[in-house]
């Protein structure tokens, strides 16, 4: 029995249309061009306008106050005034760091990928949750710097003004309460071990010691704050059913990160003066400090 075979083209993919593509030159570079132009001119009204704070020469003697690193550090900066300097400088920066690298394997979804606001609840998360890394942040450096008013003893009519003292900022829990001597000076390890240590006064102090009260208020309560309120945020969220899969949870956690982003840079920026402390931007003002004496 004879089989008879028939010969098919091979499939060739389908071109695409030539509306479909978008060719560099002159597509891209001339909107790139248009954009920088647009950018430098507005450059240089803002400087015609806008008077810049320019000091005298600089000199390494001399420290100005307040002393401020680059913008785009002035964050972290801010950060150093609230926790442990480590945590701030180092620790915090590389797991949020870590975690931004992780997203990418949490969500492995690839629907909608690449286009904004793809899920249904996006716009709502993206805004609500911005507004609550903007406020949260806010209130918990005005909180932290003393400013806001202490009104919780009239508020729950107690007597004594100084018995909720200890609530008024994260260091008071460290000065109002009356921690025991030992809490101050607690061994960690078996046995007496000194790293580093020395006699002289001013000298490098023991490692196997640790201040409780100071750990309290510069690394467990700033790490509980940072965990534990996105947390509760992303879990209300999803209770109302905002968040219903891994990617609105990122969306979350993501737009909350870049209101508490912007307003650490901004308090940096415009609302520390002198010796770091929380004023108006109007009333920023720059001067010359000790020489020899860095300002802080």
């Amino acid at each position: 029995m004879a089989t008879a075979v028939v010969a098919r083209p091979v499939a060739r993919p389908q071109a695409r249309a030539r509306d479909e593509e978008v060719l560099v030159w002159p597509d891209l570079v001339f909107i790139e061009f248009i954009a920088a132009l647009v950018f430098t001119i507005t450059l240089f009204a803002l400087a015609s306008v806008m008077n810049a704070p320019l000091l005298d020469q600089a000199n390494a003697d001399v420290t100005p106050n307040p002393s401020k690193a680059p913008w785009y550090l002035l964050n972290l900066q801010e950060l150093l005034l609230h926790m442990n300097a480590a945590m701030a400088g180092v620790i915090i920066p590389t797991i949020w760091l870590v975690i931004m690298g992780a997203f990418p394997y949490f969500d492995r979804d690839n629907d909608g990928q690449g286009a904004y606001f793809a899920t249904e609840n996006s716009v709502k998360i993206t805004v609500v949750a911005g507004v609550i890394g903007i406020v949260g942040t806010w209130a918990l450096i005005l909180w932290d710097s003393g400013k806001i008013a202490f009104f919780l003893n009239d508020w729950f009519g107690l007597s004594g003004g100084d018995r909720l003292r200890f609530l008024e900022n994260v260091r008071s829990f460290q000065s109002q309460v009356q921690w025991p001597d030992w809490a101050s000076d607690i061994p960690y390890l078996p046995f007496n071990l000194k790293i580093l240590a020395s006699d002289a006064p001013g000298g490098p102090t023991e490692f196997q010691h640790i201040d409780f009260p100071g750990f309290i208020v510069e690394i467990a309560i700033p790490m509980l704050a940072m965990v534990a309120l996105p947390t509760i945020m992303i879990y209300a969220m999803w209770r109302l059913g905002w968040v219903q899969t891994r990617r609105d949870a990122l969306l979350a956690l993501f737009s909350g990160f870049i209101g508490a982003y912007g307003v650490l840079t901004l308090a940096g920026t415009a609302f520390r003066g002198q010796g770091q402390e929380l004023v108006f931007p109007w009333e920023l003002k720059v001067s010359e400090g000790i020489p020899g004496q860095e300002a802080h």
